[in-house]
């Protein structure tokens, strides 16, 4: 099996995600910016977590190579994409103490904790099955976006969002990701037991993803 097996067994949840109304209606410079910000604030809180996932995958790793792909990931997230998300924030005049003394919202509390549970109590496969909606997810609904002639971001109060997941270094480490992913899948069986445990993380954290979107957008 692959990630492509994966999207597809949870396809109608697949494009509930990446086409919810909170991107539509960002693509369309149409979403409240209270609504923008509460989104800004949870995925902060977030890729904490999310960093708190991969350092997870350290411990669950079997093998060096394994170690240095999740310390790598962690690296990156903690020095790169948090990085850049506080630097993003401050542009809608958020500072770092504002994201850190934020609540988390259920939304966010529930699907973090999920996917740090799916690691606790499965082994590395499903803690990275649980991870894979994420990056995917944004990776696609990034290329999208971009490729909607109907928007225009010149002149667009998101274009910095679309632009951060639709170019070029977010994409690589995305098909890195996926590359990753497949070696892992590459020798289960979608039909068997195991395969199915898998899918119903990823499918579960892919809702996730839906209850995210729809908080900010009832915020």
């Amino acid at each position: 099996m692959n990630h492509l097996d994966l999207i597809s067994a949870c396809r109608e949840d697949w494009d509930a995600y990446t086409q919810h109304t909170f991107v539509q209606q960002l693509g369309q410079a149409t979403l409240k910016p209270h609504c923008f910000l509460h989104y800004l604030k949870q995925d902060f809180l977030f890729l904490k977590q999310y960093a708190r996932a991969y350092a997870l995958a350290i411990y669950k790793a079997r093998t060096f190579t394994e170690m240095r792909y999740a310390l790598n990931s962690v690296y990156q997230l903690l020095d790169s994409e948090i990085a850049h998300h506080i630097q993003y924030c401050q542009q809608w005049q958020l500072t770092e103490a504002d994201l850190e003394t934020e609540v988390e919202d259920f939304g966010t509390v529930a699907y973090t904790r999920y996917v740090l549970d799916a690691g606790m109590r499965g082994d590395i496969v499903e803690l990275y099955a649980a991870l894979a909606p994420c990056a995917l997810g944004y990776a696609e609904i990034g290329r999208h976006l971009l490729a909607d002639n109907s928007i225009d971001l010149s002149n667009h109060p998101y274009a910095s969002w679309i632009t951060l997941y639709s170019d070029n270094e977010f994409q690589q480490g995305v098909t890195k990701t996926i590359e990753h992913l497949d070696h892992l899948l590459a020798e289960i069986d979608i039909n068997s037991q195991r395969g199915q445990d898998i899918t119903m993380v990823f499918n579960t954290a892919t809702r996730m993803e839906i209850a995210f979107w729809q908080q900010g957008l009832n915020a």
